[in-house]
């Protein structure tokens, strides 16, 4: 399998995913502003989205869009219990999560990120961003990872935004067991080497 990623970017939750699963993969970087590859190709040729992540299967196969990818990836090891059985309810708690994650907190950091975003609009979108935070820290607040005792999909997800948080310098002040999830979710093996590899601290 090959992975097309951008450092730091949503794919590094598709990154993580694999790594925990355990199988064989490739990596190879995208230039998103010139839709290239590494080597020069036409990234659009691959994806004609032209966003990452997108997985290309061993048998050719491309599946995009980071939530399918980590749900395949997930789905194709069970046994790493990445994500649980179908219609067990723990199933629906971390596609619930999930869903969160992408509509409510990914896609919330998109003006921050976006060139053309007017500065005086960005004062609302951190102040929302801040308070969604808030519910996650809560919400962490009685467990070790977002779906309870198990590391999950959610969590590799839930750790890409959150960096982006610190990133972009929101107010994570007093937000103690956000602070503490992400040091734990950074020690996980497969979590360093995903960060190595992408050249992240």
């Amino acid at each position: 399998m090959k992975l097309f990623y951008k450092p730091g970017a949503c794919s590094l939750a598709s990154h993580i995913t694999l790594r925990e699963i355990g199988k064989d993969f490739t990596l190879d970087g995208v230039d998103l502003a010139k839709k290239r590859l590494e080597n020069g190709d036409d990234y659009l040729a691959v994806n004609p989205k032209g966003q990452v992540p997108a997985l290309l299967l061993d048998d050719g196969t491309l599946l995009t869009e980071g939530v399918a990818i980590m749900q395949y990836l997930a789905d194709s090891v069970p046994d790493r219990q990445l994500l649980a059985p179908v219609s067990s309810l723990a199933r629906y708690h971390t596609l619930e999560w999930l869903n969160y994650i992408a509509t409510e907190l990914h896609k919330g950091f998109t003006p921050l990120f976006r060139p053309d975003t007017p500065e005086t609009l960005k004062p609302a979108v951190r102040a929302g961003l801040e308070k969604k935070f808030q519910y996650v820290d809560e919400a962490l607040s009685d467990d070790q990872w977002i779906c309870g005792q198990r590391f999950t999909l959610a969590d590799a997800y839930l750790f890409t935004v959150l960096r982006w948080a610190y990133g972009v310098k929101l107010n994570m002040d007093g937000l103690t067991h956000i602070e503490s999830y992400m040091r734990r979710v950074a020690e996980r093996p497969t979590v360093a080497a995903a960060l190595k590899a992408e050249g992240l601290n």
